[in-house]
């Protein structure tokens, strides 16, 4: 389950920019992680864990279901996140909300063991060169009955269009050269149901997630976002040409102007998984 030693690494900066994608990427995925928190049991007066809060979208949606009996545990590494979720977290009115700013891959989590009922993660694990300290740390944190919901890549290589595209294949290609360079794994929900049982956990509900969309649809700004920001850090790092970057980028704003265009979005798995009874690891 372990890659290596070293701490996980982000593969996008945040800027103002980025801030603003991780809100249209929360917009897009919200109902769905809200539907997916009501199938796993969140309610009223729970202690809830956001790990990987960000700055903190999803942690005021589940302080609203948890309501003002409950808790939610934000877990973040980067200050600025935490500050822009602390500032969100007090222009909605809630205080039952507490930000941590911890690497959970060095520090663990800032919660007693078997406090949690629930936790919530996205995309988290991909970004990890350790995923097994961070689902360790939340077996230990949730009690037996405590579920945990995830939303991680199964295969990032199905971010294709219709008709084909072979300049933005060659640029998925690229992004998960780079992921993996950085010690991270997309593909990371092939490895999360075998490990979650080792972990002592009963994995209850999988659901595959994925789109075929047209530039009308609203869900295609979501992968659309990232294009310009990782073409620019793939010149960066030397992976491609910023002639080829810039070819890349003009083909695939040509594409979001043809209503007939699709795109098959990245292929993501969501995970209910509920900690055993008897806490006790495979």
């Amino acid at each position: 389950m372990t890659r290596t030693s070293r701490d996980r690494k982000y593969l996008h900066d945040f800027d103002d920019d980025a801030l603003e994608r991780l809100e249209l990427q929360h917009r897009v995925w919200r109902a769905r992680a809200l539907e997916a928190w009501q199938r796993a049991g969140f309610t009223a007066g729970q202690s809830l864990l956001d790990v990987g809060a960000g700055p903190g979208f999803a942690t005021v949606d589940l302080a609203g279901i948890v309501g003002p009996q409950g808790r939610v545990h934000a877990v973040e590494r980067s200050a600025r996140l935490v500050e822009a979720l602390r500032e969100r977290a007090r222009r909605c009115g809630y205080d039952n909300i507490v930000a941590h700013c911890r690497d959970v891959a060095v520090d663990g989590l800032p919660v007693e063991d078997g406090t949690m009922d629930g936790a919530w993660c996205r995309w988290i694990f991909a970004f990890m060169r350790q995923p097994a300290v961070l689902l360790e740390s939340l077996a230990a944190a949730l009690r037996p009955g405590g579920v945990l919901v995830v939303h991680e890549y199964l295969d990032y290589r199905t971010w294709r269009l219709a008709p084909r595209s072979l300049l933005l294949e060659r640029f998925v290609a690229e992004v998960l050269g780079s992921w993996r360079d950085a010690g991270g794994e997309p593909d990371i929900a092939l490895d999360l149901p075998g490990w979650l049982a080792e972990a002592g956990f009963e994995v209850r509900e999988l659901r595959p997630v994925l789109d075929i969309i047209s530039p009308a649809s609203f869900v295609w700004q979501w992968p659309a976002s990232f294009i310009d920001s990782s073409l620019r850090r793939l010149v960066e790092l030397g992976r491609i040409a910023p002639a080829l970057a810039d070819e890349i980028g003009a083909e695939f704003q040509e594409r979001s102007r043809d209503p007939a265009s699709l795109m098959i979005t990245p292929a993501v798995v969501e995970i209910i998984a509920v900690r055993r009874e008897d806490g006790e690891q495979d």
